[in-house]
């Protein structure tokens, strides 16, 4: 006779494969908005930073890391139960240099002024602290397919974040938006006048000053008012 023990230990490899893609899901989500890699955890702002002047900029940031943190959380979730625990950092940084390389020479190949652009930072993603603490914190301790849908989470959380702070960056620093004019389209015909760029926005110190007001609007509306002026998620 089973007992009440077995069977549910026999029904729950079923009932973990149907909960599998509602905690993919999940874990996308919560990458994607709940913990913003740039908005929320405050991860990555050296390339945040210098690299957001514009969206183009932006963008091609965006598609590497994304690339490189799909590929990383895909290769260590498949040698979590492989890596010896005394090496996984350097492991885990001998991947991701690999797909750096890739992107590396990738953006290379495709866009000399974009590679140009982004130029030391691009090899920089080594060190990313999103990449690396992905690595660490979820796919080497999660199944692939969570392991790729955090992936994808966190590389689409950095990539709308940094796209919004350049394109703001570009527009009020240069006015344009993926160098086509935005704010003369109006002013000239209207008010007769051009806009006049603020170049203080595509200094570092217009850099901080938007990121600010992104993360505190950012927090406002995923942890209320209340918790926003404390600091507390909890």
């Amino acid at each position: 006779m089973e007992t009440k023990a077995s069977i549910e230990n026999a029904a729950s490899p079923a009932e973990g494969e149907a909960k599998a893609p509602s905690r993919a899901w999940t874990d996308f989500a919560n990458a994607l908005k709940t913990d913003n890699p740039v908005l929320r955890l405050v991860l990555g702002l050296c390339p945040t930073l210098a690299v957001s002047t514009s969206v183009q900029n932006a963008l091609g940031m965006s598609a590497a890391v994304l690339f490189v943190l799909l590929g990383s959380n895909t290769v260590v979730s498949l040698l979590r139960n492989v890596i010896p625990a005394q090496v996984r950092i350097p492991a885990y940084i001998v991947v991701i240099a690999s797909f750096v390389t890739i992107a590396d020479l990738g953006i290379a190949a495709l866009s000399t002024e974009l590679y140009d652009a982004l130029g030391i930072f691009i090899p920089l993603i080594v060190v990313n602290c999103i990449i690396l603490g992905r690595a660490e914190a979820f796919a080497g301790k999660n199944p692939v397919g969570r392991s790729i849908a955090d992936g994808m989470g966190m590389g689409i959380g950095f990539a709308w974040a940094l796209v919004l702070l350049g394109g703001v960056r570009e527009m009020l620093g240069s006015g344009t938006v993926l160098g086509f004019p935005v704010f003369d389209s109006v002013m000239v015909p209207v008010l007769g006048m051009r806009y006049v760029p603020m170049i203080a926005f595509v200094l570092p110190a217009g850099a901080f000053i938007i990121l600010g007001f992104m993360v505190a609007y950012f927090n406002y509306l995923t942890l209320g008012p209340k918790k926003a002026e404390t600091g507390h998620s909890h």
